[in-house]
């Protein structure tokens, strides 16, 4: 059954797109990820603009968002402190990246920006995802399961305004989480993701934070991030289109509720691999999509 999209102006198959949201879905829930930097690379392959995809797939993760951050936070696993000042840099960063999408879009290179930053980070998350996934099982193979050191001090730690974190058991500079939050910030508003895929590694690895609090405490940043993201894209640029959201976020439910379910009929490390592989595929697609010379060089809008 095919409906009209009224913003993305264009038609699409219901099914497709509750079959595509099911799908990445599933893999939100296998592999605890938003999903975000998977499903709105897809929406272009379906044809929707990629100004309408960012924007349209912002405001679906606003509702998964406020589900496993309110899950979190009544585990008491939600750092507040840190999710304020990780909050301020990431409002201020994506009011910016707002105003930057706007900008570029103006200038005709919306398209090319979104899918270029598309390759470069999905190429470096896939590479990065399967090299560790390889690394361990080589080291279960050889028995070399060490413990490592999740962090190390460099001259960031040594940056002035330190707060003290209690929850997370920290003494840093708030310079840190705040530059992270703008750098997510505008990601989030010019690629449409959450950015968790982003700020998850920087809280463990850079600011050392226990993995104990550290999704729940992203998850608490990217709600209201993504909910001013959606807000400004809807009043700036007017690119989300509610019915195209709605269609998502019912496929995107049942599909995580299936996924959490098989999650634990496969192995961390081989799903780490599998996830790889799938979003270097989605990168190459990316790539050949960006390359190849378009079957009609010149489209004439009446």
């Amino acid at each position: 059954m095919t409906i009209f999209l009224p913003i993305a102006e264009i038609s699409v198959d219901i099914f497709l797109l509750l079959g595509v949201s099911a799908s990445v879905g599933i893999l939100s829930g296998l592999f605890g990820i938003g999903g975000g930097f998977l499903m709105t690379p897809i929406l272009i392959f379906i044809g929707i603009p990629p100004a309408v995809a960012v924007a349209t797939e912002a405001n679906q993760i606003v509702g998964s968002s406020v589900s496993g951050a309110l899950a979190h936070a009544r585990r008491s696993n939600v750092d507040f402190k840190m999710g304020a000042i990780l909050l301020a840099g990431g409002l201020v960063g994506s009011t910016l990246g707002v105003w930057l999408f706007k900008i570029i879009r103006d200038s005709g290179q919306i398209d090319l920006v979104i899918i270029s930053l598309y390759v470069v980070f999905l190429s470096a998350i896939g590479i990065l995802m399967f090299a560790e996934s390889l690394i361990s099982v080589w080291r279960r193979s050889s028995k070399k399961d060490r413990l490592r050191k999740l962090h190390q001090h460099t001259f960031l730690h040594g940056l002035p305004f330190k707060v003290r974190f209690r929850k997370s058991g920290l003494y840093v500079s708030a310079f840190l989480p705040l530059g992270i939050g703008l750098i997510v910030g505008i990601l989030s508003a010019i690629m449409g993701v959450g950015g968790g895929f982003i700020m998850v590694p920087a809280m463990i690895y850079l600011l050392g934070m226990p993995t104990s609090v550290v999704v729940g405490t992203s998850l608490f940043q990217i709600t209201f991030v993504i909910a001013n993201v959606t807000i400004l894209h809807a009043y700036q640029n007017q690119t989300v289109d509610g019915l195209l959201a709605m269609i998502l976020l019912v496929g995107g439910v049942i599909g995580a509720q299936l996924g959490s379910r098989a999650m634990h009929l496969i192995r961390s490390d081989h799903l780490r691999g599998l996830l790889a592989l799938i979003v270097l595929g989605v990168c190459f697609k990316l790539v050949v999509d960006l390359t190849s010379i378009p079957r009609n060089l010149y489209t004439f809008i009446l």
